[in-house]
């Protein structure tokens, strides 16, 4: 009889697969258009290939576990992924913005202010009201995002979002035996 793997091994591989395809997302975007990496759509594709991965290798999993797991089992596996995956974007967005384009976080920034602006006034702000100081504190606030202990800091607010999401995709990929409860 096959011995089956712990959630913890079974994540090994699709967190890593994930991370990668994560990272070369992120450098194809930035290949095209840096300024990509600051648009809502892409972060909201990523975050669609990142559910649908999840759950193809989570139905795999299953599938290996003969067909049932349980919710523990299903939210072990995807925090797992999720964290494995997210230190290998870590890695990916270190390098990036650190080595390959130290100017590359100005871009972003400069980005990122620029579409505040734009919703500020698709709700009826003035921007021009916005006193010079404060859009500087935004500014230097989302170039704290890029630097080394910005980027760390993040992945440390994302392992919450990652348990919520863990959660969720817990209850989508658990089943239970039936056939156990008579």
């Amino acid at each position: 009889m096959e011995e089956q793997q712990s959630p913890f091994k079974a994540a090994i591989k699709p967190g890593l697969t994930i991370g990668l395809i994560s990272m070369a997302l992120t450098y194809v975007a930035y290949f095209i258009d840096s300024s990509l990496l600051a648009s809502g759509w892409f972060g909201l594709i990523a975050i669609v290939v990142f559910f649908v991965l999840i759950i193809f290798f989570g139905r795999q999993y299953r599938a290996e576990l003969g067909g049932f797991m349980s919710f523990g089992t299903a939210f072990n596996f995807s925090f797992i992924t999720m964290i494995i995956s997210g230190l290998v974007g870590l890695i990916g967005q270190i390098l990036l913005f650190h080595v390959i384009d130290p100017s590359l976080p100005d871009v972003l920034a400069d980005a990122a202010l620029k579409s505040s602006m734009e919703m500020m006034e698709s709700f009826g702000a003035n921007p021009d009201d916005i006193p010079t100081e404060q859009l500087d504190e935004m500014k230097a606030a989302t170039e704290g995002n890029f630097t080394l202990v910005g980027q760390i800091k993040n992945f440390g607010f994302g392992l919450v979002i990652y348990a919520i999401i863990a959660l969720i995709l817990g209850a989508i990929l658990k089943k239970r035996d039936k056939s156990l409860d008579y």
